[in-house]
């Protein structure tokens, strides 16, 4: 039994709203619903049809593949509702826009399927379709007709190509048509764009009188000049020789007034889209001129009310005023507070400014306070502030009027002790008991007593909470972030790179970025210099050794977190940054030697305080040597620089020659800090070592080896040097250090002091 048209309308509802739910049932229900709402189907089924088409092809959610399937098969059905006899304009207007919104997917899979030749004939029957209604058909199809040519211009123009590897992700134009393609030829499709888009200018010539084909015209017209260059000056110099305001000067009607004032809007606002995007261009000045026009031509002609009015017809003489009085005006009441009660008076009666006996003898004090501060606030956000004003200077009044009248009784019977001397009466000491019953007779309000002169004492804060470990922790952590955020904001001191004090410097005086990393280095340095000895023996109770534990945790904590970061912050430009490294690195060597001296004069049952430099200079070293190529200076700079080296820096500048492209930075580094006593037979057994054992760096290792060990080479007339043991340096028992100083100080453990390194104590 076949459905009624209502049934089958509440289906194919249904259907929209489970597409509408499930975008992935899109091709099924737009397959099911092709046979229901063709060309053959009553009027309200190709209505719905039509609409459920146009809707289908816009979705954003449906995707650009699944539609170019869905628009291939849809085509046909297209083309067989614009050729029915029997037109309904919201279909066509439906099928216009769903036709709009498919070329550009056809256009795409013709280009993909040059053999295809039905499927373009039957595109090229549907656009052929439109093109004959553009200029016969009523208003709202002939607007759907100027978006379906401003789309075929859009898609048959050269346009950009974002990635030539990813055709699939270019925009469709001509740009990615094949020049001998056999159904869309570029050579032919291009005139044919540019002639549509010639048709679409000529409503600025032609006079057309219709508001609504002109600013559709203008909207797409702002598409086309952002997405297609090379035809924007054609069209900028069409809307700029076109006057909006050119029918103001027939007769004006309300309608024509509207219509004007909507295209002017459409004009300016594209032409202002246009500068916008390009403030420079060559059209700017021309469009701020026609916009600038525009806008006083549209104020001459609509601009009414801001205009002065005519003078009055009628005589000014003395009768005027009367009759321009203003009549029924209101002035606003003064409001009017009851006068305090004689005799005493108590604070609810000096602060109630009420005549209502009933709210003046309402005690407040019996609701709850959380109650009394909800009812006050939005009392308060309400009271407007003249009126709150107005009863904050009947207080005041009042409180001044009270206190001049308690002055005035208390000075009258003096005045009259000081006129009558005979008056005289002895002193009367009441009893206690007299004293007592006066007390509770008294009235049960509090009279209100004069304000003491009291002095208020110094005011001291309490002293806070002391922080536990994981909150120190916590802020030293967020002061340091804060700290090395502002390095990057700061400039090396202009003043810092012509002056060079030298040694007499003090550190830290220009508060420029040098400054600040002096500050953090010697906090990482020397903030917890000392904790390192209090370790505790075995004598000592135990919750004295948990204290000082925690004491160290938290503080070793926080100079590991600034040395993590500092060395986070040197690497991240270590180019840029070696001298902060530098400058860092001596103040751990500095450091590390008086704790080793005070070390050394202290109590020896002590372990010996923990020594970073070593650590923090090889990690420093190895985060910078996978970077540097052959012509980096940097690393001859670090080591010349750094105040110790020892075997572990020759060798992993050694390591540097297992590159051939890095071997003549190696045997360079290693020549020019073997100036350096304490590791000159270091250097000068690795070089012999590049000279032995690595081939690519025979040349550069042999001609500086000649000059540090020439005895090698004496006799021989081939480059291979005889055999020589390496010559090791035999370090002193930590007890045969002189004067006192810790044993890593002696030379022949490869330490040396530099310039840099005494330096670090300014």
């Amino acid at each position: 039994m076949a459905l009624s048209v209502p049934d089958q309308l509440v289906q194919l509802d249904a259907a929209r709203q489970l597409v509408l739910a499930d975008p992935a049932l899109y091709p099924q229900i737009v397959q099911g619903i092709l046979p229901i709402v063709g060309a053959n189907a009553v009027l309200e089924l190709r209505r719905w049809g039509a609409e459920f088409l146009a809707e289908t092809f816009a979705s954003p959610v449906l995707g650009m593949q699944e539609k170019e399937r869905l628009s291939i098969g849809v085509l046909q059905t297209f083309r067989e509702l614009l050729e029915q006899p029997a037109q309904d304009n919201s279909v066509m207007k439906s099928v216009i826009q769903a036709s709009a919104s498919i070329y550009a997917l056809v256009f795409r899979y013709i280009i993909a399927n040059s053999h295809d030749s039905a499927t373009w004939d039957c595109m090229a029957a549907v656009k052929s379709n439109i093109f004959r209604r553009w200029d016969t058909a009523s208003g709202g199809i002939r607007v759907c007709c100027i978006k379906f040519v401003q789309r075929v211009v859009q898609v048959q123009t050269q346009g950009v190509i974002a990635d030539p590897r990813r055709p699939e992700q270019n925009e469709v134009s001509l740009a990615i048509v094949p020049r001998d393609h056999p159904l869309i030829p570029p050579s032919r499709l291009e005139p044919e764009a540019l002639g549509l888009l010639d048709r679409l200018l000529n409503v600025f010539h032609d006079g057309v009188s219709d508001a609504v084909l002109v600013n559709a015209t203008l909207n797409c017209l702002g598409t086309l000049i952002r997405t297609r260059p090379n035809a924007s000056n054609r069209i900028i110099n069409a809307i700029l020789n076109f006057d909006p305001l050119k029918r103001a000067n027939s007769p004006m009607t309300p309608n024509l007034k509207v219509q004007i004032k909507s295209m002017e809007k459409t004009t300016r606002t594209v032409l202002s889209n246009v500068q916008r995007r390009n403030e420079n261009g060559p059209f700017a000045g021309r469009i701020k001129q026609y916009n600038d026009r525009l806008a006083q031509a549209r104020f001459d002609l609509f601009d009414e009310g801001s205009r002065k009015r005519a003078l009055p017809s009628e005589p000014t003489d003395g009768l005027d005023n009367t009759k321009r009085m203003r009549l029924g005006a209101e002035l606003p009441e003064r409001p009017e507070f009851p006068p305090l009660p004689p005799g005493p008076v108590s604070h609810a009666q000096l602060f109630t400014l009420s005549s209502d006996r009933g709210l003046a003898s309402f005690d407040v004090t019996q609701l709850p306070f959380d109650l009394v501060v909800r009812i006050i606030i939005p009392v308060l956000h309400r009271v407007e502030q003249s009126t709150f004003d107005t009863a904050v200077n009947a207080v005041r009044s009042r409180y001044g009027g009270f206190v001049k009248a308690q002055a005035a009784q208390s000075q009258a019977p003096q005045q009259a002790l000081g006129d009558d001397e005979e008056d005289y009466e002895p002193d009367f000491e009441p009893t206690e008991e007299q004293v007592l019953s006066k007390t509770n007779n008294e009235p049960p309000e509090d009279p209100l007593p004069l304000p003491p002169d009291l002095a208020l004492g110094p005011f001291e804060l309490p002293q806070p909470p002391p922080l536990t470990a994981e909150q120190t922790q916590q802020v030293g952590k967020g002061t340091i972030s804060r700290v090395f955020s502002m390095m990057g904001v700061l400039n090396d001191s202009p003043t810092a790179k012509r002056q060079r004090p030298g040694l007499n410097r003090l550190a830290g005086s220009n508060y420029d970025r040098d400054a600040w990393m002096t500050v953090i280095t010697r906090l990482a340095t020397r903030a917890s210099a000392g904790l390192d000895d209090e370790n505790i023996s075995d004598e000592e109770d135990a919750e004295k050794s948990k204290d000082v534990r925690a004491k160290q945790t938290t503080t070793h904590n926080l100079s590991e977190g600034i040395r993590e970061t500092l060395w986070k912050f040197i690497i991240e430009d270590f180019r840029s940054r070696i001298s902060i490294a530098i400058s860092w690195l001596n103040e751990e060597w500095f450091n590390d030697r008086i704790q080793l001296q005070d070390h050394a004069v202290q109590n020896t049952k002590k372990l010996p305080p923990k020594q970073n430099y070593e650590t923090w200079m090889l990690k420093v070293l190895d985060s910078i040597l996978p970077f540097l190529d052959a012509k980096d200076k940097v690393l001859i700079r670090f080591l010349s620089e750094i105040p110790a080296l020892d075997e572990k820096v020759v060798e992993r500048v050694k390591g540097l020659a297992k590159d051939p492209e890095r071997v003549a930075l190696a045997a360079q580094a290693l020549y020019l800090i073997i100036v350096r006593p304490p590791v000159r037979e270091i250097c000068a057994d690795a070089l012999e070592d590049l000279w032995r054992n690595y081939e690519d760096a025979k040349a550069a290792a042999g001609k500086l080896l000649r000059k540090v060990r020439p005895g090698l080479f004496e006799g021989e007339n081939s480059n291979e040097p005889p055999a020589v043991l390496p010559v090791s340096i035999k370090c002193p028992p930590p007890s045969e250090s002189k004067e006192g100083l810790p044993p890593a100080s002696v030379a022949g453990q490869g330490v040396l002091a530099t310039p840099n390194a005494v330096a670090a104590a300014g």
